[in-house]
């Protein structure tokens, strides 16, 4: 019989974190049969609780049955954060829920560790929203313990935290993520640091052409070249750079006045909470006060989605979550809605088609470039008043904050 993809993909976990169950501690021993263990170590850590708890591994539906159970949860920590934003119309709940054939596959046929990565990097967004940075922060590290792919955030979520905090108040919430990945690591750093590091956090590896779904209709020359992998590397960080200063950035001081503490920047105020923080940030973005961490982190995974060198078919869960409110995060006429909607069908039909083709693959970065281009207009500066609403909140800063 031949096997099917779960049982090659499970059973490649499987055996990668059961060489670390029997004491081995040198990274590069761990290995499966699609070949040695490139993820960091909260993803052994995580898997091997599934390890034990499927009977080492041999109880597949059991494990689809814990996966259905985080596919559900996921859903909850999305709609939690939908409803803080206030963005999104109800009816695209249903594409979210019941459109998409290649996300059901990914969570509970698969059991990739991308929706494990990507669930826990949403509990961390909804601790954000409540003021819970330290907390929030601890979460987003051990998802990027799982998988790289949280790192996309990363250049958002270090502009939330110089915007909160200043430069000396977010080393703090820095340390917490990087002691983190210490204390994860630990044990296979102390065996062989250079095997860990190597293997679990390595930008450069190269992707096989065959599983591309973004870059069908370039020549597999072009595709490997190390030119073109810097150059796409040189367009992310312009895009980044672009949208911290023209989208993200809400003052019209200069960008470096976020490395001040928030109490020493002009207008002189007392130290901010996210209400005033997001106050300011709807000077130059159409936003309400609840979407504004979730447009930054958002927009800065999304910057790294359409730059990335490869995307292979289980990697839309990086971003499946995130387009409704990419799409309709800016002002909607009622008959702007259909075309939004078609981008989402669009999108969801390039991901489906197998193996990718010239069409999809062209078709699926024009959506992107199309999705770039609203948020960059969409979310251009309006004129506002410059006297900040009263705050709910009558303390300057919560102590949940700290």
């Amino acid at each position: 019989r031949r096997p099917t993809d779960t049982e090659i993909d499970w059973k490649a976990y499987m055996q990668e974190v059961e060489g670390f169950a029997n004491g081995t501690f040198d990274y590069t021993q761990l290995k499966g049969d699609t070949g040695p263990l490139v993820y960091p170590a909260g993803f052994v850590y995580i898997f091997l609780g599934l390890y034990h708890a499927t009977g080492r591994g041999s109880d597949i539906r059991l494990a689809q049955y814990l996966f259905a159970g985080l596919y559900l949860l996921n859903l909850l920590l999305v709609f939690r954060i939908y409803c803080r934003t206030n963005k999104v119309p109800p009816y695209v709940f249903f594409f979210m829920c019941c459109a998409s054939y290649r996300i059901h596959s990914i969570f509970v046929l698969r059991l990739f560790n991308d929706p494990v990565a990507m669930a826990i990097l949403f509990l961390a967004i909804n601790l954000f929203l409540e003021e819970h940075w330290s907390w929030g922060c601890l979460l987003f590290s051990l998802a990027v313990s799982v998988k790289m792919n949280i790192l996309l955030f990363a250049p958002g979520l270090l502009f939330l935290l110089l915007q909160r905090f200043g430069l000396l108040g977010c080393i703090p919430k820095l340390c917490i993520c990087a002691l983190l990945q210490v204390r994860l690591g630990l044990p296979f750093l102390l065996v062989n640091p250079v095997g860990y590091l190597t293997r679990s956090f390595d930008l450069g590896r190269q992707f096989q052409f065959k599983w591309t779904v973004n870059w069908r209709f370039l020549p597999e020359e072009v595709f490997q070249n190390r030119v073109f992998h810097a150059a796409l590397l040189l367009a992310h960080l312009a895009g980044l750079g672009l949208f911290a200063l023209h989208r993200w950035h809400s003052s019209k001081e200069n960008i470096l006045t976020l490395l001040k503490d928030p109490a020493k920047r002009k207008p002189a105020s007392p130290r901010l909470t996210v209400n005033n923080i997001l106050w300011q940030a709807s000077c130059v973005c159409p936003l309400n006060v609840g979407a504004w961490i979730v447009f930054i982190l958002f927009s800065s995974n999304f910057l790294g989605v359409c730059c990335s060198r490869s995307l292979h078919y289980q990697f839309y869960v990086w971003y499946f979550h995130t387009l409704p409110y990419l799409l309709w995060c800016t002002p909607t006429t009622k008959l702007g809605h259909m075309p939004k909607v078609l981008l989402l069908g669009v999108i969801e039909l390039c991901w489906n088609t197998y193996p990718s083709t010239v069409c999809s693959s062209l078709s699926l970065h024009i959506c992107h470039g199309l999705i770039l281009l609203q948020l960059w207009y969409g979310t251009a500066p309006t004129p506002v008043s410059q006297t900040p609403p009263p705050s709910r909140k009558p303390t300057a800063m919560s102590k949940k904050a700290q």
